[in-house]
């Protein structure tokens, strides 16, 4: 019983760390072929989705089968989804990785005749070709939130390939690229972003409450089960959902209209 309570409750903890550490990352031009790949999956998603919509839309003249039809329809897309854009994207993470570049000149070329015949079709009206913005918005906040589910879940397998991982202190790889993404995607729905110049700081801290209770929860569970931490990425203590919060604070300290947000932003870049 003793020796039950003292062994580790995560003995391949060193190992595991190991496995995500000292890695270099990959080059810049995959690492574009991998970000052009996961919006041009979505984007042929919705367009064929919206194609659909619109000759259902014709068809349909019975209401009495109405919500049947509606949960029959949205299951049915739920499903279409996983395997037109789930799929996908997971494949290219891991046993397509090396066809990254063909794939991506694929996808581009498939959108690309899509776009054209698009075009040629004189019937359509100009305004079904303008997209929306709130759903562009939206289609690409759930591509950050799908890639960075995915890849946290997928680097801990060797079918994943390290290069994709967090680079350690030179390079980079498409998971550095998940903080970044996160603080764009929350950038564009932001205060600012909705012209909205004030905000009390009760209800900044409101909004940021839950970032700060996902960032404890994190540090306690992982505390608690001896979870592998990479120092390395965030140090002992700190994790992604405090990052998120802290960003939050700091636009609430430091207010910048948003004409000038685009110049403060290139300052930082350079810097």
């Amino acid at each position: 019983m003793e020796g039950l309570l003292d062994r580790p409750l995560n003995p391949n903890k060193l190992l595991k760390e190991q496995f995500v550490s000292n890695l270099t990352g990959s080059s810049l031009l995959e690492i574009a072929a991998l970000s052009t790949i996961v919006p041009v999956v979505v984007v042929l998603r919705k367009w064929s989705s919206r194609d659909n919509i619109r000759r259902d839309s014709v068809k349909k003249n019975d209401d009495a089968l109405a919500d049947h039809k509606d949960g029959v329809y949205y299951f049915s897309a739920l499903v279409i989804d996983c395997l037109t854009v789930v799929l996908p994207i997971l494949l290219i993470f891991t046993i397509l990785a090396e066809w990254a570049y063909i794939c991506a000149i694929s996808l581009v070329v498939v959108i690309s005749i899509y776009i054209l015949l698009k075009r040629s079709q004189s019937h359509l009206k100009a305004q079904q070709h303008l997209p929306s913005l709130r759903a562009d918005i939206s289609s690409y906040r759930v591509s950050v939130v799908l890639v960075t589910c995915l890849s946290i879940l997928a680097v801990d397998f060797k079918i994943f390939p390290r290069r994709y991982a967090k680079a350690e202190t030179y390079g980079s790889g498409i998971m550095d690229l998940g903080v970044g993404s996160f603080v764009v995607a929350n950038a564009l729905v932001s205060r600012q972003a909705r012209n909205i110049t004030s905000m009390r700081w009760k209800a900044a801290l409101r909004s940021i409450s839950p970032l700060g209770f996902l960032g404890f929860a994190r540090l306690i569970s992982t505390s608690g089960v001896d979870y592998q931490v990479h120092v390395g990425e965030y140090g002992v203590h700190w994790n992604f959902f405090f990052t998120l919060a802290a960003v939050s604070i700091l636009t609430s300290i430091i207010r910048i209209h948003p004409k000038y947000c685009g110049i403060v932003g290139m300052l930082v870049l350079a810097g």
